[in-house]
């Protein structure tokens, strides 16, 4: 496999993790220890602490990007776009959306959190952007 391929694959199991990690251990801590009854995280409202409202917010922002970054590697798969600017760019993706999902989890959202959030967010739209120019550069 390729690294964008591979780079992919860690994207959607970082979205996994991430969900399992937050989201599912504060629901099921609560589940499991009688203090909320399963039917209580409804789907329309999103109730609890804010470490749990940031984590929802988080699993979000992991599945809204998931698709644009496998759309930018299904492109350079199809295309047979290489090198090594293309295996940095995606590296860059996937760090990025990791930095990016714990700043959001693990920090009380101050303006200079949000900051950082936002440059790493950056990161992300920048290398997708870089990434379409290489491959209408290559393919076209």
């Amino acid at each position: 496999m390729t690294v964008p391929v591979w780079t992919l694959l860690a994207f959607a199991a970082w979205t996994v993790l991430l969900l399992l990690g937050t989201v599912g251990v504060y629901r099921w801590s609560r589940i499991l220890t009688g203090r909320i009854p399963i039917g209580d995280f409804r789907a329309d409202r999103v109730e609890g602490e804010d470490f749990y409202k940031r984590a929802m917010r988080a699993h979000a922002n992991c599945i809204e990007n998931l698709p644009v970054f496998g759309a930018v590697v299904l492109a350079l798969h199809v295309g047979e776009v290489r090198g090594l600017v293309v295996n940095c760019l995606c590296i860059g993706v996937v760090v990025a959306r990791v930095v990016q999902s714990l700043v959001h989890v693990c920090f009380v959202q101050t303006n200079a959190v949000v900051s950082v959030r936002f440059a790493v967010f950056m990161v992300q739209l920048v290398s997708f952007l870089s990434l379409t120019v290489v491959i209408a550069r290559q393919v076209g």
